[in-house]
Protein backbone atom coordinates (compact mmCIF):
# COMPACT_ATOMS: atom_id res chain seq x y z
CA UNK A 1 0.00 0.00 0.00
CA UNK A 2 1.17 3.32 -0.78
CA UNK A 3 0.81 6.22 1.72
CA UNK A 4 1.71 9.37 -0.24
CA UNK A 5 2.58 13.01 2.27
CA UNK A 6 2.62 15.76 0.01
CA UNK A 7 5.70 18.41 1.74
CA UNK A 8 6.55 21.48 0.78
CA UNK A 9 8.09 24.75 2.79
CA UNK A 10 7.26 25.97 5.08
CA UNK A 11 5.39 23.04 6.57
CA UNK A 12 3.88 21.92 10.11
CA UNK A 13 6.17 19.41 10.91
CA UNK A 14 3.67 17.39 13.13
CA UNK A 15 0.85 17.45 10.63
CA UNK A 16 3.15 15.20 8.73
CA UNK A 17 4.99 13.39 11.44
CA UNK A 18 2.42 12.38 13.22
CA UNK A 19 0.41 10.68 10.95
CA UNK A 20 3.64 9.31 9.22
CA UNK A 21 4.24 7.52 13.15
CA UNK A 22 1.03 5.83 12.89
CA UNK A 23 0.42 4.49 9.16
CA UNK A 24 4.02 3.65 8.71
CA UNK A 25 3.17 0.76 11.41
CA UNK A 26 1.02 -0.38 9.42
CA UNK A 27 1.62 -4.33 8.20
CA UNK A 28 2.41 -3.39 3.83
CA UNK A 29 2.29 -0.19 3.89
CA UNK A 30 4.94 2.65 2.25
CA UNK A 31 5.09 5.82 3.46
CA UNK A 32 6.69 8.51 0.86
CA UNK A 33 7.05 11.97 1.34
CA UNK A 34 6.84 13.38 -1.75
CA UNK A 35 7.28 16.97 -3.51
CA UNK A 36 7.51 18.74 -6.74
CA UNK A 37 10.72 18.53 -6.33
CA UNK A 38 12.95 16.24 -4.38
CA UNK A 39 14.77 17.62 -1.48
CA UNK A 40 14.67 19.44 2.25
CA UNK A 41 11.83 21.41 2.82
CA UNK A 42 11.57 23.33 5.95
CA UNK A 43 9.33 24.03 8.54
CA UNK A 44 7.58 27.51 9.29
CA UNK A 45 10.42 28.68 11.70
CA UNK A 46 13.27 27.11 9.21
CA UNK A 47 14.38 25.24 11.89
CA UNK A 48 14.07 21.73 10.83
CA UNK A 49 13.64 19.81 7.31
CA UNK A 50 11.35 17.09 6.44
CA UNK A 51 13.34 15.47 2.66
CA UNK A 52 11.18 14.58 -0.16
CA UNK A 53 12.61 11.56 -1.27
CA UNK A 54 10.15 11.30 -4.56
CA UNK A 55 8.82 13.50 -6.79
CA UNK A 56 4.75 13.92 -7.37
CA UNK A 57 4.96 13.00 -10.71
CA UNK A 58 6.56 9.47 -9.25
CA UNK A 59 3.67 8.31 -7.30
CA UNK A 60 0.56 9.66 -8.79
CA UNK A 61 -2.09 6.98 -7.54
CA UNK A 62 -1.51 6.32 -4.47
CA UNK A 63 -3.97 3.93 -2.12
CA UNK A 64 -3.94 7.21 0.73
CA UNK A 65 -2.95 10.71 0.79
CA UNK A 66 -2.57 12.61 3.90
CA UNK A 67 -2.18 16.43 2.78
CA UNK A 68 -0.34 18.27 6.13
CA UNK A 69 -0.67 22.33 6.77
CA UNK A 70 1.71 24.86 7.39
CA UNK A 71 1.55 28.58 6.63
CA UNK A 72 3.05 27.36 3.14
CA UNK A 73 -0.36 26.04 2.36
CA UNK A 74 -1.10 29.82 1.80
CA UNK A 75 0.94 29.81 -1.46
CA UNK A 76 0.01 26.32 -2.69
CA UNK A 77 -3.64 27.17 -3.08
CA UNK A 78 -2.67 28.73 -6.16
CA UNK A 79 -0.25 26.11 -7.30
CA UNK A 80 -1.75 24.10 -10.11
CA UNK A 81 1.38 21.60 -10.32
CA UNK A 82 0.42 20.31 -6.81
CA UNK A 83 -3.61 20.75 -7.04
CA UNK A 84 -3.43 18.75 -10.48
CA UNK A 85 -1.61 16.56 -8.05
CA UNK A 86 -3.89 16.33 -5.67
CA UNK A 87 -7.10 15.85 -7.92
CA UNK A 88 -4.98 13.13 -10.18
CA UNK A 89 -4.66 11.48 -6.95
CA UNK A 90 -7.70 11.74 -5.06
CA UNK A 91 -9.70 10.20 -8.29
CA UNK A 92 -7.70 7.07 -7.21
CA UNK A 93 -7.45 7.09 -3.99
CA UNK A 94 -8.90 4.52 -1.21
CA UNK A 95 -8.79 7.32 0.93
CA UNK A 96 -7.69 11.29 0.93
CA UNK A 97 -7.10 12.90 3.84
CA UNK A 98 -5.70 16.32 5.46
CA UNK A 99 -4.00 17.42 9.03
CA UNK A 100 -5.08 21.27 9.86
CA UNK A 101 -4.45 23.68 6.96
CA UNK A 102 -3.57 20.57 4.56
CA UNK A 103 -7.96 21.00 4.23
CA UNK A 104 -7.53 24.50 2.23
CA UNK A 105 -5.57 22.13 -0.60
CA UNK A 106 -8.03 19.53 -0.91
CA UNK A 107 -10.74 22.57 -1.25
CA UNK A 108 -8.75 24.64 -3.58
CA UNK A 109 -8.30 21.61 -5.33
CA UNK A 110 -12.55 21.44 -5.68
CA UNK A 111 -12.48 18.17 -3.56
CA UNK A 112 -14.14 19.98 -0.55
CA UNK A 113 -17.19 21.14 -2.33
CA UNK A 114 -20.42 21.40 -0.97
CA UNK A 115 -19.05 18.94 2.11
CA UNK A 116 -18.80 19.48 5.81
CA UNK A 117 -14.68 19.41 6.97
CA UNK A 118 -12.61 20.46 9.41
CA UNK A 119 -9.04 22.34 10.06
CA UNK A 120 -7.28 24.18 12.65
CA UNK A 121 -9.87 26.42 14.43
CA UNK A 122 -8.09 29.73 12.71
CA UNK A 123 -8.83 29.51 8.89
CA UNK A 124 -12.59 28.23 9.51
CA UNK A 125 -13.39 31.20 7.01
CA UNK A 126 -10.88 30.54 4.63
CA UNK A 127 -12.07 27.04 4.15
CA UNK A 128 -15.68 28.66 3.95
CA UNK A 129 -14.52 30.86 0.79
CA UNK A 130 -14.33 27.73 -1.51
CA UNK A 131 -17.96 26.89 -0.41
CA UNK A 132 -16.61 24.16 1.82
CA UNK A 133 -19.58 23.50 5.56
CA UNK A 134 -16.39 23.81 8.52
CA UNK A 135 -16.96 22.24 11.67
CA UNK A 136 -15.60 22.50 14.93
CA UNK A 137 -15.05 19.14 15.25
CA UNK A 138 -11.45 16.94 15.93
CA UNK A 139 -12.10 14.70 12.64
CA UNK A 140 -15.00 15.08 10.00
CA UNK A 141 -15.72 12.19 7.46
CA UNK A 142 -17.35 13.06 4.22
CA UNK A 143 -16.93 8.90 2.55
CA UNK A 144 -13.50 8.31 1.80
CA UNK A 145 -12.49 11.87 2.67
CA UNK A 146 -11.00 12.36 6.28
CA UNK A 147 -10.38 15.91 7.45
CA UNK A 148 -8.44 16.68 10.87
CA UNK A 149 -8.47 19.77 13.05
CA UNK A 150 -5.33 21.53 13.86
CA UNK A 151 -1.66 19.79 14.21
CA UNK A 152 -2.00 17.20 16.78
CA UNK A 153 -5.49 15.92 15.56
CA UNK A 154 -3.96 14.09 12.81
CA UNK A 155 -2.85 12.09 14.50
CA UNK A 156 -6.28 10.83 15.75
CA UNK A 157 -7.06 10.66 12.29
CA UNK A 158 -4.42 8.16 11.39
CA UNK A 159 -5.56 5.99 14.04
CA UNK A 160 -8.86 6.10 12.47
CA UNK A 161 -7.74 5.25 9.48
CA UNK A 162 -5.45 2.51 10.46
CA UNK A 163 -8.33 1.35 11.87
CA UNK A 164 -10.77 1.50 8.84
CA UNK A 165 -7.46 -0.17 6.70
CA UNK A 166 -6.24 -2.84 8.99
CA UNK A 167 -9.16 -3.18 11.89
CA UNK A 168 -9.40 -1.53 15.39
CA UNK A 169 -7.74 -4.21 17.05
CA UNK A 170 -4.30 -3.05 15.17
CA UNK A 171 -4.94 0.41 15.46
CA UNK A 172 -5.41 0.03 19.17
CA UNK A 173 -1.74 -1.66 19.25
CA UNK A 174 -0.34 1.06 17.47
CA UNK A 175 -1.33 3.48 19.82
CA UNK A 176 -0.10 1.67 22.65
CA UNK A 177 3.23 1.15 20.88
CA UNK A 178 3.36 4.57 20.36
CA UNK A 179 2.18 5.27 24.26
CA UNK A 180 -0.38 7.66 22.69
CA UNK A 181 -2.46 8.50 26.02
CA UNK A 182 -2.11 12.16 26.22
CA UNK A 183 -2.80 14.28 29.18
CA UNK A 184 -2.02 17.87 28.59
CA UNK A 185 -0.80 19.97 31.39
CA UNK A 186 -3.26 22.91 30.62
CA UNK A 187 -7.37 23.02 29.93
CA UNK A 188 -8.84 24.42 27.17
CA UNK A 189 -7.00 22.99 23.60
CA UNK A 190 -9.87 24.59 21.99
CA UNK A 191 -10.66 28.17 21.49
CA UNK A 192 -14.41 27.69 23.37
CA UNK A 193 -12.20 26.36 26.41
CA UNK A 194 -9.49 28.77 26.57
CA UNK A 195 -8.66 31.81 28.41
CA UNK A 196 -9.44 34.92 25.89
CA UNK A 197 -5.78 36.26 26.28
CA UNK A 198 -4.81 32.88 25.37
CA UNK A 199 -7.17 33.11 22.21
CA UNK A 200 -5.59 35.75 21.41
CA UNK A 201 -1.97 35.43 22.11
CA UNK A 202 -2.13 32.36 19.49
CA UNK A 203 -4.10 34.70 17.02
CA UNK A 204 -1.48 37.38 17.37
CA UNK A 205 1.29 35.09 16.61
CA UNK A 206 -0.04 33.45 13.86
CA UNK A 207 -0.11 37.04 11.91
CA UNK A 208 3.52 37.60 12.55
CA UNK A 209 4.21 34.32 10.78
CA UNK A 210 1.88 34.40 7.98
Amino acid sequence: MDIAIPIFDRITALDAVGPYEVLSRLPGATVSFVAAEPGPKRTENGMLALQADRALSELPSPEVIVVPGGFGTRALVTDEAMLDWIRHAHEHSTWTTSVCTGALLLAAAGILDGLRATTHWLQYDLLRRYGVTPVAERIVREGKIITAAGVSAGIDMALMLAAEIAGPELAHGIQLGIEYDPEPPFPGGLPATAPPEIVELVRARADELA
